[in-house]
């Protein structure tokens, strides 16, 4: 059974490896990382850590029972009870119901372990996977999202108020 875990030192090698694994997936709905996220992924690692250590952002990994990574799940810019969320899952359980089931324990999460009161997240009008996990994990569109916001492309913001 996947296991929703915080991100750790010891996880860089599993999660290179899935983003290296599925980089032209992600890339065919979302800006790619560039060759530079991965020629530093190391030092990135670590950067990583130290804003999760520091308390702006939380990071979750979405474990197999192999060790492997099936999904990455963020909380970036806590702040005053709110956060923005960030999610990609890997191609082969892409269209499962694995990035919502993932999303709607994460939120649980943010409230219960972080204090988060709300959650923001933003989608790519092209993006419909996205949209739907969304909304199938109770977010709302609130607005507009500016092209600076998602790398370039138009799409909408969405909010899920969060119970503690």
């Amino acid at each position: 059974m996947p296991e929703l875990k915080r991100l750790h030192a010891d996880h860089a090698p599993a999660v290179l490896a899935f983003e290296l694994a599925n980089r032209a997936y992600f890339a065919a709905s979302i800006p790619d990382r560039g060759d530079d996220f991965f020629d530093r992924f190391p030092d990135r690692h670590s950067a990583a850590l130290a804003e999760q250590e520091a308390g702006v952002c939380v990071f979750y990994l979405l474990v197999a029972e192999d060790g492997s990574v099936l999904g990455r799940f963020n909380l970036y810019d806590l702040e005053d009870g709110t956060a923005r969320l960030g999610y990609r899952v890997a191609e082969h359980v892409a269209g499962r119901g694995v990035a919502t089931a993932t999303v709607r324990e994460l939120c649980r999460t943010a409230a219960a372990v972080h204090g988060l009161r709300t959650l923001r997240a933003a989608a790519s009008h092209d993006n419909a996977a996205s949209r739907k996990v969304l909304t199938g994990a109770g977010f709302v569109p609130v607005g507009p999202a500016a092209p600076a916001d998602l790398g370039g492309k138009s799409g909408t913001w969405y909010r899920r108020d969060l119970q503690p």
